[in-house]
């Protein structure tokens, strides 16, 4: 069996900077202009059975507004007539109003169960669109921009059963035969599913292809599906449709649906989607327990285990259940296993170092699950009591003073399972590497390159650094491309934050509250007077500008969008452009 390459993300230490003080707010007023709407933006509010966290990350935090990266300071919305409409900016003080460039054809109040209308701009002619009832619309755009010459053409839609949206496309053009691949997310009940909300995320892979060229008929030609238990935060198919990346909290599998689209898969195949955890564990500070539930009629003779200082084996029924290097040593003698009345395995290890808190049963296993107790954690709370103080550093001449509460910030905790970023196979469905990103906290994404794959923001440390995926190379296949310095530990303060979002050209990130407030963080620039820092005497050569824009609305913000000039904010009845960069 093939195992993934466990990879890490290589940081380009020239693109940091360990000299940055800091962002220095502006009062410089930013050219703010305000568009009225004709008729309202199709927002569709969660109904009461999507109630989970998953759900509101998806859908109650989409992204209204949309950027065509193929041409730039154009963006799309679509609004509750069903109409596509677009605002290309070519100069600020001359703004048309948005322009109708398609309608879809269907009635999107009539289905009870829609989702969002979502459109991906899969290349410079074509354009993917989900109408938020389960139909998918590929549709050839001819070259966009040009106006009264621009004509959407319908070329294929289908009902592809529950409502979806569309997070990524991509188009191909191999030995002239034209194909599209599609990604669709899905959040899905599973009803046989006790544990949890029942709800689990499911990412379809579709490709649609044009096989005779004579025909302009284009038909589903694959489709795979890829399960898991939380919404991915960036989700992307490789230029050439050979590969998947997915950046998630909890990871995702294959479910291979093949040619067979309608048949229902068999128990097995069930058995497998079920990301279930294959065995639990817990721990005291002197030994770990670890329950197996045993097939029916299991005897004593259909179990071996095998006990060594550092390694464990487990074979049931003569199938390998679990093999590997234990996170720290045991005492393998006194190790001892019994079979439970509710027929159930129950191994008990010794710990060799007692009181070592084993954060992983065997090395780099994640099929196992750590049930904690109450007395666990409050133990662990206990311990931890001498990081906090009632008052801010009581007593400074102590030789150990208690951690002043400035030191320690809410934005510095992160999940206790760290999210993944992993790269799927196309062809064999299989994880081939894998990058466990820690705290690693994911940010946001952005098209730099329309050609290539989206770029994704990740915190390291108090920055916020942007990695470029390559799928063609092997060794280094995530590109450290930009920093924007001090960003990671200033986004975490701002508590109403919805959309983050970077220039393409990097010269500047920026963030939305859900009403009124932009915030823009701008990359270090030279200071044209001479200034000088007032603690330590010396010249300061540069200064990096925070600035604030505040719009004249009530309405919550739908949409936000960055370019190089511009950035976009769309509300229920207005779009608003803010100009960024005056200097071209």
């Amino acid at each position: 069996m093939e195992v993934a390459a466990n990879c890490s993300l290589r940081v380009k230490r020239p693109l940091l900077d360990p000299r940055f003080e800091g962002y220095k707010l502006s009062l410089e007023p930013l050219p703010c202009y305000q568009l009225e709407l004709d008729a309202a933006v199709a927002e569709v509010k969660l109904r009461d059975d999507q109630y989970t966290l998953e759900h509101m990350h998806a859908f109650g935090m989409y992204n209204y507004l949309h950027c065509d990266s193929w041409y730039q300071d154009s963006v799309y919305y679509i609004d509750t007539l069903g109409r596509i409409m677009n605002l290309t900016v070519m100069l600020d003080t001359a703004l048309g109003k948005p322009r109708e460039v398609f309608r879809l054809p269907t009635d999107l109040t009539a289905c009870d169960n829609r989702l969002c209308a979502s459109i991906h701009f899969t290349s410079s002619t074509w354009v993917t669109l989900s109408d938020g009832t389960g139909r998918l619309y590929v549709i050839a755009t001819g070259e966009r921009g040009n106006g009264a010459s621009e004509k959407w053409e319908i070329m294929f839609n289908e009902e592809l059963g529950n409502p979806f949206i569309i997070i990524h496309s991509i188009s191909l053009l191999n030995a002239e035969e034209h194909s599209i691949a599609i990604l669709l997310l899905r959040i899905e009940k599973e009803e046989l599913d006790m544990k949890g909300s029942g709800f689990y995320v499911s990412l379809e892979w579709v490709t649609i292809s044009n096989k005779n060229k004579d025909n302009k008929k284009y038909e589903i030609i694959k489709r795979d599906i890829l399960r898991g238990k939380s919404v991915p935060h960036y989700a992307a198919i490789e230029p050439d449709g050979k590969g998947l990346m997915i950046v998630s909290y909890k990871s995702f599998t294959f479910v291979q649906v093949g040619q067979d689209l309608e048949g229902n898969m068999d128990e097995d195949m069930s058995q497998k989607i079920k990301v279930e955890p294959l065995y639990y564990w817990q721990q005291t500070e002197d030994d770990l327990t670890v329950m197996i539930q045993l097939p029916e009629d299991s005897t004593k003779e259909d179990i071996q285990v095998q006990f060594l200082p550092d390694h464990i084996n487990i074979v049931l029924k003569d199938h390998q259940f679990l093999e590997g290097k234990l996170y720290s040593s045991v005492d393998h003698e006194s190790s001892t296993w019994i079979i439970k009345e509710n027929n159930s395995l129950e191994i008990s290890l010794i710990k060799k170092n007692e009181g070592l808190t084993w954060p992983e049963l065997v090395v780099g296993d994640k099929q196992g699950e750590l049930i904690r107790d109450s007395t666990q954690c409050a133990a662990i709370a206990e311990r931890l009591m001498h990081l906090t103080s009632e008052e801010l550093n009581p007593n400074p001449d102590k030789e150990k003073p208690p951690c002043n509460a400035q030191e320690l910030e809410e934005c510095d905790i992160f999940f206790e399972e760290s999210s993944s970023l992993c790269r799927f196979d196309g062809s064999t469905l299989k994880t081939t590497h894998v990058v466990n990103l820690g705290s690693n906290q994911y940010l946001f994404s952005v098209v730099v390159d329309p050609k290539e794959m989206p770029c994704f923001c990740l915190r390291h440390d108090v920055d916020a650094l942007l990695w470029q995926p390559h799928s063609s190379k092997q060794d280094d296949m995530w590109e450290h491309i930009a920093t924007f310095n001090a960003l990671g530990y200033v986004q975490a303060s701002k508590r109403d934050k919805k959309f983050f979002a970077c220039a393409p050209n990097y010269s500047y990130a920026a963030l939305c509250e859900c009403l009124r407030r932009v915030f823009i963080y701008r990359q270090p620039a030279p200071m044209s007077t001479v200034l000088y820092n007032r603690k330590e005497g010396r010249q300061v050569g540069q200064v990096a500008k925070q600035q604030v824009a505040s719009l004249e609305t009530n309405d919550p913000i739908l949409g936000f969008q960055a370019t190089n000039e511009r950035l976009f904010v769309l509300t229920t009845k207005n779009l608003f452009l803010i100009k960024v960069n005056t200097e071209n």
